[in-house]
């Protein structure tokens, strides 16, 4: 019997491509920074002023000197002035780095915008010589709390609903397990919490927009919201943060990472049991064993 030419028909239906969900518009993510940079008078310029001295701090106590560092940031003519002689790289999804050329980078104050944060500390660290050292700053979760809170009440009260209006910002416990997934060795997260004061919530809403902080999520409503919405918030922010000389205080959390790529001179910690001297001998003090019940622990 001769074999069948038949031809099994190609499905119809088309499998559907997953892809990773969006929280920033790039495109005018670019316009609000390049607005930002226009402005002459580097009012807003105070917060990436006040971190690249906390990192310059934090470098003088590495006692090491750098010769191949680099900066990602979203201000690269700002950056190169705070860290002369860096490569400025900018905060794209793929950052423009050569794997193994640098022993410093730092990330500046770019992180919250990213679609893929993990991926951003995945390729500093192989940017990073062995034994290179990672610095990052970033906002963390209460940056802007009192604002998101005035908002929030605003819209509900105003427009009946919610919409995302404030960029999510990390937790620090969070962003300190996202360090050691991206396989830096000797990772440590900390807290820089800033407080500003501001006249009005609109000072502080017109200080967001010159530092090129505007709100660019990707799921942004997109029709001009009322200006009633705003005066509301306003009020609200007022009536429950405004201090005895009226001025209102805003909240920057500043998330500050440190780590290192891995390199075989680190030290390494010792493996679980492998202690050769009891903890009561070192502190030089006398061990008990607690007893089962409870009950007959003495007071």
């Amino acid at each position: 019997m001769a074999p069948s030419t038949a031809r099994i028909p190609a499905p119809t239906s088309k499998i559907p491509i997953m892809t990773q969900p969006r929280l920033t518009d790039r495109p005018a993510l670019d316009r609000a920074r390049l607005r930002a940079e226009r402005r002459s008078d580097g009012m807003a310029d105070f917060l990436h002023r006040a971190i690249a001295t906390e990192l310059e701090e934090r470098l003088e106590l590495v006692n090491r000197s750098f010769t191949a560092p680099a900066v990602v940031s979203g201000y690269p003519r700002l950056w190169t002035e705070l860290v002369p002689g860096a490569k400025q790289v900018a905060d794209t999804e793929i950052l423009d780095l050569v794997p193994g050329a640098h022993d410093l980078l730092i990330h500046a104050l770019a992180l919250h915008w990213a679609d893929d944060p993990v991926g951003q500390l995945v390729q500093a660290r192989h940017a990073l010589k062995p034994d290179g050292l990672f610095l990052a700053a970033l906002f963390g979760g209460e940056t802007l709390c009192e604002l998101r809170y005035a908002m929030a009440a605003a819209e509900v009260a105003e427009l009946g609903g919610l919409s995302p209006r404030i960029a999510p910002m990390a937790d620090i416990r969070a962003i300190g397990s996202l360090m050691q997934r991206a396989g830096f060795a000797l990772p440590v997260a900390d807290s820089l919490p800033l407080t500003v004061s501001y006249e009005t919530p609109f000072h502080l809403m017109r200080d967001l927009r010159a530092m090129g902080e505007s709100n660019v999520l990707a799921d942004r409503h997109r029709s001009p919201a009322p200006r009633r919405l705003f005066q509301r918030a306003a009020e609200s922010y007022t009536e429950s943060h405004a201090g005895s000389d009226g001025r209102i205080p805003a909240t920057f959390e500043i998330l500050l990472l440190t780590g290192w790529a891995p390199a075989a001179s680190q030290p390494k910690p010792l493996r679980p049991g492998s202690a050769t001297t009891r903890l009561a001998d070192a502190l030089g003090t006398q061990e008990f064993k607690l007893p089962k019940d409870p009950d007959d622990i003495p007071d």
